[in-house]
């Protein structure tokens, strides 16, 4: 049978509990590339229940099993492109641009040769825009390659601003793109070439966005956009920067591609010989997997690769498991557990309004949760996610939820032992390798790298993060970290714990490692080890409570060990009535959403009772001064500042910390093995320091993978 007749057939030979199964029941899929155009969905009917066991849908043995969403190119139907196209390649304006070699390398194909014809539309992208299924893209030997872009290495620093544009983060909706000068004498090139479009972080290092250009004018030398950026745009630090992308002039190296639209035609350069490659481009919109309210269900050792959209997604249910995946080259996030919501109002958008919660897509999910923070996006619980590589995903790798964030029912969701990396390739800011919604889910035994922006997204209650091996992020953005969580104070009871992070940020941007942004309280940091974490604070608070960081070792710093800041008292005092005046996001988080005066909030965070509550002066909330924060027992190693507070409204005990510039009696520093000898000097500092397992922390050996 073909592979798709066969995966449908199976599914719907009813495997579940629903067909009377007494037992339990597995799926074999044999080895083989199933090209699907249409979702591989479970449902009740498919499900198993906790009396009989477990359906399980899983590759065979040895055998490599795909589902993918695209269509596979003859390698032997590519050929040389047409003289005008080659002449583009290596005779335009400036020969010093061009490499000489492209006209000999690029080649052709012509998708309408193999049936493809929607290819779908570059939009624009980043912070404040819905996540929508990408375009159509291409992949070579299971790697992504990029739009046809310049430079090939590094970014286009801003020029003098013209015009900032229109600022819809101050609900200016007139849609003005902005006009700058630019800085490399490039541009000239493209003066009159069509949709081009330029991706980078246009006023604040944080907010990512990809724009297209209405027009390049080479005599005055500006670049006028042809939409706005969520905060216009600025010039003047590092971090205001961009690349050109989508001009076929500068596809001018291995592992580039330019798609002409309108003619179906694919040039590209390939980075390796076609010669036995594998050569494919993407194609379907909707998630490849879905289980819509299946309970009972395990996936396992499979492939699944090249959509547009997501990979696996996850509604409702309970006690999933997804195992032992490779989840890869896709256009939006690997997996996904809970609803997304569909945009209700065009344009670049404040952040506050309410969307339409949507079943099976991501859209505006983050915006719409921001406004409804108590939303219940129908998550499921008890469900695993373990022993997965997601990698090459275009707005984010894995997003768990589950738990219910009015009664503080935990969601008992799991991300374990996987590996994620290159999780940004489109969406960035707030698209996180692991992201965590609800109450009382668990991150463990992870590894995420590779991303320029953050590791872990946090939002909810009552969450752990532990074992978790997180290193090079946030290494070209400002204002980033590897685990963020901010701007709900009734967000508590989150713990940190054993985790191993390193080589986050860089000494020119500002960085945070642990990051407890706007009023963010109750989370517990121990037992971590910090090597080279971040220029702002290892540990950074943004005028939090009962934050409590012990037992922890901070090696190496470039900033401040513990960053703690009193805004409500320096540089966020204009913000004060948008935060907490009637109709405010404080407000309407604590006392609508959830009402922290009430159980089940009043009963298990007594200590946020008062938060919203006036003080003597009639001007001062209780929950704006930082109460009740300790910073104790910790290891410091080579930092030149411990602690930092920029106001004395803060309140934070700090004792019992011992900062040194020699060893403290690690296993092998020099191997970058931190383990503490059991005659550790540390313990004779430290009273009461207790061991950290490191030989714990990271991806360990199971059934599907080795410790690497």
């Amino acid at each position: 049978r073909a592979v798709r007749e066969q995966l449908t057939t199976d599914q719907g030979a009813g495997a579940g509990a629903g067909a009377g199964n007494t037992g339990p029941i597995t799926v074999w899929i044999r080895g083989g590339l199933y090209e699907l155009d249409e979702s591989f969905s479970l449902g009740p009917e498919d499900s198993g229940n906790d009396d009989y066991s477990r359906v399980t849908y899983s590759g065979y043995l040895d055998e490599e099993a795909r589902l993918i969403g695209g269509r596979l190119l003859m390698s032997s139907s590519a050929t040389t492109p047409a003289d005008d196209i080659r002449a583009r390649l290596s005779n335009t304006a400036d020969l010093r641009y061009q490499s000489a070699s492209a006209r000999e390398n690029v080649v052709v194909f012509d998708l309408t040769d193999s049936g493809i014809s929607d290819y779908g539309e570059l939009q624009q992208i980043g912070h404040g825009q819905p996540v929508e299924p990408a375009p159509l893209e291409v992949f070579v030997n299971n790697e992504p390659l990029r739009l046809a872009r310049y430079p090939n290495e590094g970014s286009i620093p801003i020029g003098s601003i013209i015009d900032a544009g229109s600022v819809p983060r101050i609900r200016d909706y007139s849609n003005r793109g902005g006009t700058f000068e630019y800085t490399d004498d490039r541009h000239a090139a493209w003066e009159g070439v069509d949709n081009i479009w330029l991706q980078g972080t246009f006023m604040w290092g944080y907010a990512d966005d990809m724009i297209p250009v209405e027009s390049i004018d080479s005599a005055t030398r500006q670049v006028k956009l042809a939409a706005p950026h969520m905060y216009g745009i600025g010039t003047g630090e590092p971090y205001r920067q961009y690349v050109a992308l989508n001009i076929l002039e500068e596809l001018d190296s291995p592992g580039e591609y330019f798609l002409d639209r309108s003619s179906g035609l694919l040039y590209m350069w390939p980075p390796v010989s076609l010669d036995d490659a594998e050569v494919a481009v993407s194609t379907m919109r909707d998630p490849l997997v879905r289980l819509d309210e299946a309970s009972f269900v395990t996936i396992r050792d499979l492939t699944i690769e090249y959509g547009r959209g997501m990979g696996v997604y996850i509604e409702g249910g309970e006690s999933n498991e997804i195992l032992g995946l490779t989840v890869r080259n896709l256009g939006n996030i690997g997996i996904l557990m809970g609803k997304g919501a569909r945009k209700t109002i065009p344009g670049i958008t404040h952040d506050d309004y309410e969307g339409i919660p949507e079943s099976g897509v991501i859209g505006s999910l983050l915006t719409h949760r921001y406004h409804n923070t108590a939303w219940n996006r129908n998550a499921g619980k008890n469900h695993a996610i373990v022993s997965c590589d997601v990698y090459n995903t275009g707005s984010g790798g894995i997003f768990i939820g589950g738990g219910d964030r009015r009664t503080l029912e935990p969601g008992g969701s799991l991300a374990e032992n996987n590996r994620l990396w290159n999780n940004q390739r489109h969406n960035k800011f707030l698209w996180a390798g692991i992201s965590v919604s609800g109450v009382g889910n668990r991150v463990a035994h992870n590894e995420i790298f590779g991303s320029d922006f953050q590791a872990i997204m946090v939002s909810g209650n009552e969450h752990v993060f532990e074992f978790n091996h997180v290193h090079h992020i946030g290494m070209d953005s400002d204002d980033t970290s590897p685990w963020y969580t901010g701007r709900d104070p009734s967000g508590r009871g989150h713990i940190v714990r054993y985790n191993y992070f390193h080589d986050i940020g860089r000494k020119d941007r500002m960085g945070m490692g642990v990051y407890m942004d706007d009023g963010t309280s109750g989370t517990q940091v121990y037992g971590n080890v910090f090597d080279k974490v971040a220029s702002y604070g290892t540990v950074y608070s943004n005028a939090g409570s009962d934050n409590i960081i012990f037992n922890n070792i901070f090696l190496n710093g470039f900033g401040p060990a513990l960053h703690i800041k009193s805004m409500w008292f320096t540089w966020a005092v204009g913000n004060i009535p948008g935060y907490w005046n009637a109709g405010g996001i404080f407000p309407t988080r604590l006392q609508e959403a959830v009402d922290i005066t009430a159980p089940p909030y009043s009963e298990l965070y007594p200590e946020l009772t008062d938060f919203m509550d006036l003080m003597e002066d009639g001007q001062t909330y209780r929950g704006m001064i930082p109460s009740r924060n300790v910073f104790a027992q910790n290891l410091i190693v080579n930092y030149d500042e411990v602690v930092r507070l920029d106001h004395d409204t803060i309140e934070v005990e700090v004792a019992d910390n011992w900062s040194t510039s020699s060893d403290p009696g690690f296993v092998d520093a020099a191997n970058g093995n931190y383990a503490l000898t059991d005659t550790a000097e540390v313990y004779n500092r430290i009273p009461g320091f207790e061991r950290i397992p490191w030989e714990s922390i990271g991806i360990y050996a199971d059934e599907f993978r080795t410790r690497q």
